[in-house]
């Protein structure tokens, strides 16, 4: 066994272990949602409650996830095979001659299965090149999240990473400030495309949101004071612990910029 089929395999492994975290993190906020729903079914009604749109996303993830699971283990089942003993060649034939003929169909089917749903969803991800996102990039001393717009540098549907610009300048000594990151799916939130009003949600008033605060690059939590009475219009938002002089401004965001509040959102 040489050290690069060692390594392959090795590698596989890796990968296999982050897949199942990662599924198990998913099934956790299904699991909540489910009991959420279960003991209060009247929430969906509610304006502004997302509940059912977020199961939708979380669903999609876990889906996503147990294919490329299956496709990683399939890669460690060929890498194996490779490097066991393949035996005369009289042994091959007997033991091709008493396979199973639905095993055989069954092998067939699998060889070019990969779900045309997930390459489209592969694939979109994939089309986010360039594009401006919501991310969020790490949590604060306090645990709180924190989000900022950022622009999408690469998606690797191996890993299922993105690798994200902050394109903010900041206080670093080299004077630039812009930080990249290696962004799993679950801390990035596309925004609303202004050039397709179709799929644009529409949060009415009440709804909780991510919203960009005005003249700024970071994201926070916000309430929907004014819903959009056209696709076009801008949302009025009050965001959290925006407090001046003892009330709460009414902030004008752009529509592109406001997105679902993600579900465990600490602040």
């Amino acid at each position: 066994m040489s050290t690069p089929d060692i390594a392959g395999i090795l590698e596989n492994s890796k990968e296999l272990d982050r897949l199942r975290k990662e599924q198990e993190d998913v099934l956790i906020e299904i699991n909540k949602l489910h009991k959420k729903l279960q003991s209060t079914p009247e929430v969906v009604d509610k304006p502004g409650d997302n509940s059912l749109y977020r199961l939708k996303v979380l669903y999609t993830q876990a889906k996503e996830l147990s294919e490329n699971e299956m496709t990683i283990s399939s890669q460690l089942l060929g890498q194996l095979d490779a490097l066991m003993p393949s035996g005369t060649a009289g042994q091959r034939r007997r033991i091709e001659a008493g396979e199973p003929k639905k095993r055989r169909m069954k092998a067939d089917l699998e060889a070019p299965r990969q779900s045309a749903s997930a390459r489209n969803s592969l694939d979109s991800l994939a089309n986010l090149k360039g594009e401006q996102v919501a991310a969020k990039v790490s949590q604060d001393d306090a645990g709180k999240d924190e989000w900022f717009v950022v622009k999408v540098i690469h998606f690797d549907k191996e890993t299922r990473l993105f690798e994200v610009l902050d394109e903010e300048p900041g206080d670093d000594e080299d004077g630039t400030g812009q930080k990249k990151y290696n962004l799993p799916m679950s801390h990035i939130i596309p925004f609303p495309k202004r050039s397709d009003l179709s799929s644009v949600p529409d949060f009415p008033r009440g709804t909780h949101v991510l919203a960009v605060y005005p003249e700024t690059t970071a994201l926070y939590k916000a309430t929907v004071v004014q819903g959009r009475k056209r696709k076009i219009d801008d949302y009025i938002l009050e965001f959290d612990d925006d407090e001046e002089d003892g009330s709460m401004p009414q902030r004008s965001v752009p529509f592109h910029r406001v997105v679902p509040l993600p579900e465990g959102y600490r602040q």
